[in-house]
């Protein structure tokens, strides 16, 4: 069996005094299509990828997240490795064993959805959720398990947003623009 090392990251960032996720919706072949003809609800997961050769799963998770949602984050702690087996739809149909770690970050930076062209192949959108509403959105349930650690982590460490309510109509605009 075919062994996969990923890394990924789940992105936290204040938004109007609420936790707020980033999401990313993958590209699917235009075959997409759910029963009785209607279109594919959107499919959002947390952004991940393959670890590098020489590259750290903490150093993957980082580019990972820089590559598919636009943003610049730095890792608070490390949250769970998740093992799992899935068959490649594509190509050899061979069954794989898979590995990702997932890290817990703090947005640094950047615009979402500010995704290099060349990451469009693999990335449709990318987004800010709440954080309290996140898992109602995403597909994959080893991810919602991620995202409920990711929550229990905050509230562990008392971190909570700061109930800012931002001023001005630039503020407000601004915040719009993130969403």
């Amino acid at each position: 069996m075919i062994r996969e090392i990923s890394a990924g990251g789940v992105v936290v960032r204040e938004i109007e005094g609420v936790w707020r996720i980033a999401l990313i919706e993958p590209q699917k072949d235009d075959s997409g299509e759910a029963k009785k003809g209607k279109p594919s609800r959107a499919v959002l997961c947390l952004p991940k990828g393959l670890v590098d050769a020489g590259e750290s799963a903490e150093a993957a998770a980082i580019r990972e997240v820089r590559e598919e949602t636009g943003l610049v984050a730095e890792t608070v702690s490390k949250l769970v490795d998740t093992r799992y087996v899935y068959v490649r739809t594509w190509g050899d149909g061979e069954r794989v064993f898979k590995i990702v770690s997932f890290y817990l970050m703090k947005y640094v930076s950047g615009n979402i959805g500010e995704i290099a062209e060349d990451m469009r192949i693999e990335v449709k959108r990318a987004v800010w959720i709440p954080l309290a509403d996140a898992t109602k959105h995403m597909a994959h349930g080893g991810e919602r398990k991620v995202v409920a650690l990711a929550q229990e982590h905050l509230a562990e460490r008392g971190l909570q947003p700061k109930k800012s309510v931002p001023r001005g109509k630039s503020a407000a605009r601004r915040y719009h623009k993130d969403v």
